[in-house]
């Protein structure tokens, strides 16, 4: 028996050599293999947990559905604005296979529009009737388009009032860190945002109206950008080839066809408003029929004297000042609105325009990540309204990451304008990191 042991174990060491040899004389086939192995696994594991957060997500929405409504009352009626062109096409499979579910199973009347080609998001915004919630499934252009036919409407008082959800399916989604918490699974990040619209809890944001001289008003929730840095935030795709080293090449390349990259303009704006209370007033009890009437009869018997003529209005104080600057930018606080500020303001930041190109490069490598931001060179100004005049045919706006041509325009701050559906956790996230 222990001879029999012996040899089957020589056997098995034989095979476990024969194998070896063989993975040492094809070592590239093998690597290949290796590599073929690893990326499969890593790409089935991926899948598991997408299905398991889409799981989870809509036992959370069933919840919802469950709930029991009175017979008087109606389901709620979303509308869903979805641009299937998003994020290179595959914006239409996202949301089928992560967001409608969540939807349907909360016991929604969902009415699904889709968006055929750019701006008709405008015109269906003009024929939409009343809905109780409206979804705007898509990037940041397709917000954009959806806010600006809304706000064109001769009747927007009363749909302004609207809630907005905003599902991120884009190549860019600069409203969802403001909304909801951010993961870098984009599933989760899907299910996540149609789970704060279920939950209902909403943040009012601010609006920017620009308006040219002859052109419609457009509406922006992020803000405008102008100026080299945008310039060549829209060149470093054609970078690609360079992996991780575009970004820089992008803004060296710049300098080596232009430098100093500046642009002269002039500025007029008028300084920040103070913010009225977001609660009413108490309205005071009503008083006794007794002391009604004697009222009236106080009233009757003297008359109130009229007042004086009341003052004329103040002329409007506007600031101007001409500018030269690497770019200027005007956004509004949208990116943190968890924090009450006790007026109302957007900022305006005017880059220097005496930059090194080692400070160009740098500079511009961040406001590819954060185009918000301001450097500590920078000049911040608050303002309510301002207008500014650039040169004609002079580069290109970026609004809300929409390419328009620079012409003057009018900037005005509507505040508060609009209601959003936002994640709760992130909002208190917010409010703990300003503080």
């Amino acid at each position: 028996m222990q001879v029999l042991f012996a040899v089957n174990g020589q056997a098995e060491m034989a095979r476990v050599l024969k194998v070896l040899r063989t993975l040492r004389n094809h070592w590239k086939k093998s690597t290949l293999a290796a590599c073929a192995l690893s990326y499969g696994g890593h790409w089935l594991y991926g899948k598991h947990c997408d299905n398991v957060v889409r799981r989870e997500a809509c036992l959370e929405a069933r919840e919802f559905g469950r709930q029991v409504i009175l017979p008087q009352q109606q389901l709620k009626k979303a509308t869903v604005i979805l641009n299937p062109a998003a994020s290179n096409g595959k914006a239409n499979n996202l949301f089928e296979k992560n967001a409608a579910p969540i939807l349907h199973l909360a016991g929604m009347e969902v009415k699904l529009v889709k968006t055929d080609y750019e701006g008709q998001a405008k015109k269906l915004m003009e024929l939409m009737e009343h809905t109780d919630m409206l979804i705007v499934a898509g990037g940041d252009g397709t917000l954009q388009e959806v806010i600006t036919g809304l706000l064109r409407r001769s009747d927007e008082a009363s749909f302004s009032k609207i809630p907005i959800g905003f599902i991120p399916l884009g190549s860019e989604n600069s409203l969802s860190p403001s909304l909801h918490l951010h993961t870098d699974s984009r599933v989760k990040n899907i299910t996540a945002a149609t789970l704060s619209i279920l939950k209902g809890e909403t943040v009012p944001l601010d609006v920017l109206q620009i308006k040219g001289e002859k052109e419609q008003p457009v509406f922006a929730v992020i803000g405008l950008r102008w100026g080299s840095f945008r310039d060549v935030a829209a060149s470093i795709s054609k970078y690609w080839y360079l992996g991780p080293l575009k970004t820089k090449a992008a803004h060296w390349f710049s300098t080596l066809m232009e430098w100093p990259q500046n642009r002269q303009a002039s500025l007029s704006y008028q300084g920040p408003t103070p913010r009225p209370p977001d609660e009413l007033p108490e309205r005071l009890p009503r008083p006794w029929l007794l002391r009604r009437i004697i009222l009236r009869l106080q009233q009757y018997w003297n008359p109130p004297v009229e007042g004086k003529a009341p003052h004329e209005e103040q002329p409007e104080c506007w600031e101007e000042k001409e500018i030269a600057t690497t770019e200027l930018s005007i956004n509004t606080h949208n990116r943190n609105p968890a924090v009450k500020r006790p007026e109302d303001s957007m900022v305006v930041c005017i880059e220097p325009d005496s930059l090194t190109v080692g400070e160009f490069i740098a500079i511009g490598s961040e406001k590819v990540k954060d185009p918000t931001r301001c450097s500590v060179n920078g000049e911040q100004l608050e303002a309510s309204v301002c207008q500014l005049g650039v040169p004609q045919s002079h580069g290109f706006f970026n609004i809300d990451n929409e390419e328009y041509e620079a012409m003057p325009v009018e900037v005005r701050l509507l505040p508060r304008k609009l209601r959003f559906f936002c994640n709760v956790e992130r909002q208190q996230e917010l409010l703990v990191q300003t503080q």
